[in-house]
């Protein structure tokens, strides 16, 4: 059975990765009017270059105070060891499109309606890296993916 994605549909979601090493890799790509709440990420490092190299994730999107477009959001960065699993589960929510037609700062609810209508062609997402080429990290995501379209 197929699973349900169209408007008005939430649905948990996730990804693997096998690799992660010092490449940016998407976690989640955006999608206009979509909402994503990250639920938890799960890293195990499987080898690493040199004993405490970080696992860097992030968010590029749009800086609400400078009006910026593809800033971007350090949301966690976790100096590793080899063999160390790694559990994030703190939850934020991004949307998946930029606003359009706002310069910043955000001082008005106008420019708050402007974010939550995400009216641009700018693709927001999850990205995570590591330190340095020769780092493997393996890491899941799981999160929940509000269709508003």
């Amino acid at each position: 059975m197929a699973i349900a994605r169209g408007a008005g549909t939430e649905i948990i979601r996730s990804v693997h990765l096998e690799i992660v090493d010092a490449t940016y890799s998407d976690l989640i790509v955006g999608v206009q009017h979509h909402i994503y709440t990250v639920l938890s990420v799960i890293s195990y490092c499987a080898a690493i270059q040199a004993a405490g190299n970080y696992l860097l994730m992030l968010v590029e999107g749009y800086d609400s105070k400078e009006g910026t477009s593809a800033q971007y959001h350090n949301i966690f960065r976790q100096d590793m060891q080899l063999y160390q699993t790694y559990v994030w589960n703190d939850k934020f929510s991004f949307n998946g499109f930029e606003p359009t037609n706002y310069t910043g700062p955000l001082d008005d609810a106008t420019k708050q309606d402007a974010i939550a209508d995400q009216g641009s062609s700018v693709v927001q997402s999850l990205i995570i890296r590591s330190e340095h080429a020769d780092d493997n990290f393996h890491v899941n995501c799981t999160y929940i993916d509000q269709n508003n379209a």
